[in-house]
């Protein structure tokens, strides 16, 4: 019976798509799959926050990852380390998460303020254990997301913190006046303030926040969230702790007594191959695990839909934003790195995670309008590895290089009839896809394969659209773990693809290899 639905829905779809004469023998690369892109239905805002980033005190994602200090022997800008700048701005990061993350209900931001050499070193008690200097604290993080081009979001410490350390945190920050607090900022060498764009009112505050039960984190996030005030007319997003995945109730609650004073509410999803305790490799891993790994990242687009349903019971209007601020993959850290460390290599499976996250936040743009992927640099799906002085671009970054003209465009609705990908008790449909016309004006289709065995071609209709010619990018690899390393760092990234071909007819024929994931530009 299950066979027989899918037949008929791939059918159904088929008909209500002419498929082009040349795209209809599929059988040099596998089975034909069909697109519909909907030009004449255009929908919501993709807004460019959901391409945002997460750089938590952990690891070496902060101290050798971003920051090497003024005086250290790898080229930096004041104390930043210039190829990462470099690279983070050529993908247009367009916020970053900070300062954590479990860190951030710990965080003491006076503690990291004034002269560095005059810091309080304390210890990292959730990761590894080792110390913290605070030589990155507020002056340095806020420089750092101006540098970037990029809105700061800070997270405050509502675990074990007050409203009256929150509120002084961020008048500190953005107050243009004569105050006490402002007089300090401009001291310690910044006198117009900051802008402040998103404000955390704290973070997992289910788990290492505080571990609250939903009703009371929900009073203590309108207590918080009434002190934190900016000066008048400049506005700030209040952003709730979300919930823990499928922790639906969280959401109900928080969004029923919480949900006129906040503009922003998160909710936290890893995809994690194994359990907690062994989640498996980042390399050198089976097509099991390949599987596995697909079909858990496609979990997301449960997770936006029912998370996205609750908070339409109390705001049908969508004023409140529903914000993914941390995902990505999580596997066990390389074998040697620092036990806390979270330091795992990043391979074609992890572009593959990080291009279907982003079709699915494709289809829930409405309600969905930031995420932050976890982490920025050296921690978890990282964009970004360090080694002292070297430095590499993982698929991953690659990825968001290749849909960041995603970034403010006008999200197309698409549907897809695709055939399956089956492994053991594992089935996804192989072929994702989303479109966006971007500010540009360009249509700019994403598709990705995820069956590592077979190729497919694919054909794109474009409801509503006059396209003329196409060029596009692929990322693949002969190998479901290729990855980059530092002696060979570009063994992975994206080269131009001509598997596209667009017919007279106004149809795209698009031959998509297996394990790839392609961005095309409809001009």
């Amino acid at each position: 019976m299950k066979t027989m639905l899918r037949l008929l829905l791939c059918s159904a779809l088929a008909a209500a798509v002419p498929v082009a004469a040349d795209a209809q023998d599929a059988t040099a690369t596998g089975p034909t799959d069909i697109v519909s892109v909907r030009g004449d239905h255009p929908g919501p805002k993709y807004d460019r926050r959901l391409f945002g980033q997460f750089a938590e005190h952990l690891g070496t994602g902060i101290y050798g990852g971003i920051w090497v200090g003024p005086g250290s022997k790898i080229p930096n800008v004041r104390g930043y380390r210039t190829d990462v700048l470099d690279a983070l701005k050529a993908i247009r990061v367009p916020v970053v998460r900070w300062p954590g993350g479990c860190f951030a209900d710990e965080y003491i931001w006076r503690e990291g303020i004034g002269p560095r050499n005059k810091r309080p070193v304390k210890i990292n008690t959730h990761w590894g254990g080792v110390t913290e200097d605070n030589a990155v604290g507020t002056h340095e993080f806020m420089d750092y997301s101006e540098m970037l081009g990029a809105d700061a979001y800070v997270s405050g410490n509502v675990g074990s913190g007050s409203p009256r350390e929150m509120a002084e945190w961020v008048e500190y920050m953005t107050s243009p006046t004569g105050s006490t607090l402002a007089k300090e900022r401009a001291a310690n060498g910044r006198k117009t303030p900051w802008k402040l764009p998103m404000f955390g009112i704290g973070n997992e505050l289910w788990g290492c926040g505080g571990n609250m039960l939903p009703d009371y984190a929900a009073d203590e996030t309108r207590k918080f969230a009434t002190f934190v005030k900016t000066p008048e007319g400049v506005p700030i997003m209040k952003i709730a702790s979300g919930a823990n995945s499928t922790d639906y109730n969280w959401t109900d609650v928080m969004m029923r007594k919480a949900g006129t004073m906040i503009q922003g509410i998160g909710v936290h999803y890893y995809t994690v191959p194994g359990s907690w305790e062994h989640k498996g490799a980042a390399t050198g891993f089976s097509e099991d695990e390949w599987a596995v790994t697909i079909s858990k990242a496609l979990k997301m687009d449960e997770l936006l839909q029912e998370h996205s349903r609750i908070m339409d019971k109390y705001d049908p209007k969508k004023k409140v934003a529903l914000l993914v601020d941390e995902w990505g993959t999580w596997y066990d850290q390389e074998p040697g790195s620092h036990p806390g460390f979270l330091y795992q290599q990043n391979s074609l499976r992890d572009a593959v995670v990080a291009s279907l996250n982003l079709d699915i936040f494709a289809k829930y743009a409405d309600r969905v309008r930031g995420a932050n992927i976890a982490q920025m640099v050296n921690v978890l799906q990282a964009m970004i590895l360090t080694d002292g002085n070297r430095m590499l671009r993982t698929p991953t970054y690659w990825v968001f290089d290749m849909y960041k003209d995603y970034q403010d465009g006008t999200v197309l609705p698409v549907e897809v009839a695709s055939h399956w990908y089956t492994r053991g008790t594992y089935e996804v449909r192989a072929v994702s896809a989303s479109a966006v016309r971007g500010t540009d004006g360009v249509v700019h289709v994403g598709l990705t394969n995820v069956d590592p065995n077979r190729a497919t071609t694919v054909t794109v209709q474009l409801a509503g659209l006059a396209g003329k010619s196409v060029t596009g990018r692929i990322l693949t690899a002969p190998t479901m773990d290729a990855h980059n390393t530092f002696d060979a760092p570009d063994t992975l990234k994206p080269v131009a693809f001509t598997g596209a071909s667009l017919g007279a007819n106004g149809l795209l024929s698009v031959a998509l290899p297996a394990k790839s994931v392609v961005m095309l530009d409809v001009r």
